[in-house]
């Protein structure tokens, strides 16, 4: 099978189909330009057909037993098994993801279907006392009915399956609109697992299109109940924006612009380790990456000459060659931007300690110091292989520091003394910190979400279950109620 040839096209009740829109979608390789795919938009009409055919068939499959439910993910994860080298190969390909990357991807995927695999027996009703006599109280939690899933470019099969299983073991129907860039690993890959699973058509749909194409159709139509979405902060702004005046509920996970902190106690070479993976993964295309290492100054010179030799080792390159940390990035307009960005940072009075090169859409390390307090590129997200090095001078300082910033999503600390780590952790303003670790984490069982502009609302575990669901109470009057009029 040719993941870009047989699954670049729309997916809508059930059939494999070529949009009706107005222009295509050009799906290329990042490292080489190779053209993957074509793919014809989808329409405002398809909009529709997508999300009235979830919501026939999801009634349906609401009333389906949670075990007949359990047994379509439980194939999923046997399909996605057997294809595991087909996605990373797929990941490779369309995002230029290293192979340390894709396998690492593809290994959470598998875990969040495992995550799904249970959810789907959790949900259950409740029966609660009443202070009236002969009235029982039941409180039933059932599926939303269908949700709109807007996935992005760098990590989209695992971001778009950690939505779509959960959501469809609890009984929903769901419509996927992958980010432009990725079209086939986070829309019609995921359609191809789950239509091999035996899930019943038209439960599931993959819209491949653009707001150019069919406006705000996707958040606004009537259907879904739920849109989840995760992207950049500028646009979840506005999809929570429209959602919240269609009384719908919005789940975003968005930019982050995290801080790696090492205190005057940390394992100088364990924290070095932590913050180059916590920085370079995937070039840095990471809403978790640390942005910013922040080092106690009388360990300064120690991390900064253990992690200048550490970046420098760092091979740039074909991202099919195993031995390379550091693939392409997305595309040309990102390469661009980061160079701006460097650019005004050195024009600031910024230092470059490394000073990586661009060719096309590689794009070399670069790590940069002495910035200004005030300087911009410190409280934004940057997405891409360049880390910034701040020194502090105390623990104060560094929290000071770590909670400049608009978004709050992750971040890490180093230290000696574990209970001083989670002190200091409890100080930051983000959903999520860990101590003695990197700033890059996801579990399947643990609520994964930011604070401020990285986002609203929570995934994993019990927060997918209150995200995808929702509660109703039906009480019931045994004896005879005494009314006052």
């Amino acid at each position: 099978m040719s993941f870009f040839t047989d699954l670049g096209r729309q997916y809508i009740d059930g059939q494999w189909r070529t949009g009706n829109g107005s222009w295509d979608i050009i799906d290329f390789n990042p490292y080489n330009g190779e053209k993957l795919a074509a793919v014809t938009v989808a329409s405002r009409f398809e909009v529709d057909e997508a999300y009235r055919a979830a919501e026939r068939v999801q009634k349906e499959w609401a009333e389906t037993s949670p075990y007949a439910r359990r047994a379509v993910i439980e194939r999923a994860l046997r399909v996605t098994e057997e294809l595991e080298d087909e996605i990373a190969d797929a990941i490779v390909e369309e995002l230029g993801g290293t192979w340390l990357k894709a396998r690492y991807e593809v290994h959470l995927a598998k875990e969040f279907l495992r995550e799904a695999i249970q959810l789907a027996l959790i949900p259950e009703g409740r029966i609660i006392a009443s202070p009236t006599a002969g009235k029982e109280n039941r409180l039933y939690r059932n599926p939303v009915g269908v949700v709109g899933v807007i996935s992005p470019f760098n990590f989209p099969f695992l971001v778009t399956m950690k939505s779509v299983a959960p959501a469809l073991a609890l009984g929903n129907g769901v419509v996927i609109k992958p980010n432009q860039n990725t079209p086939v690993v986070g829309g019609g890959l995921i359609a191809k697992i789950f239509e091999d699973a035996g899930l019943p058509p038209g439960l599931l749909n993959v819209l491949i299109t653009d707001i150019a194409e069919i406006g705000d159709a996707l958040i606004e139509h009537p259907v879904p109940k739920v849109i989840s979405f995760a992207g950049s902060d500028r646009v979840g702004q506005h999809v929570g924006a429209v959602t919240a005046a269609h009384f719908k509920k919005a789940i975003l996970q968005l930019s982050g612009n995290s801080a790696l902190v090492v205190l005057d106690d940390a394992d100088v070479d364990y924290a070095v380790d932590a913050a180059v993976f916590s920085r370079f993964i995937y070039q840095g295309q990471v809403c978790m990456a640390a942005n910013r290492i922040l080092v106690d100054r009388s360990l300064w010179d120690e991390f900064t000459g253990k992690f200048l030799a550490r970046v420098r080792a760092l091979k740039t390159g074909d991202p099919r060659d195993p031995e390379t940390h550091i693939g392409p990035v997305i595309n040309e307009f990102q390469a661009d931007a980061l160079g701006v960005l460097v650019q005004q940072a050195l024009d600031e009075g910024a230092t470059a300690l490394i000073h990586g090169r661009t060719v096309g859409n590689l794009v070399e390390p670069t790590v940069l110091t002495g910035l200004p307090v005030d300087s911009p590129i410190l409280r934004q997200e940057l997405f891409g292989p360049v880390a910034l090095l701040v020194p502090f001078d105390d623990e104060e300082h560094a929290v000071r520091i770590a909670n400049d910033t608009p978004y709050g999503l992750s971040g890490a600390v180093h230290t000696a003394d574990v209970e001083r780590g989670v002190r200091f952790a409890k100080r930051i303003e983000t959903g999520m910190m860990h101590v003695n670790d990197g700033t890059v984490h996801d579990e399947p069982f643990v609520a994964f979400g930011g604070e401020k502009h990285s986002g609203l609302g929570r995934l994993n575990g019990d927060a997918t279950v209150e995200a995808f669901t929702t509660q109703k109470w039906i009480s019931v009057q045994h004896g005879r109620s005494q009314f006052p009029l």
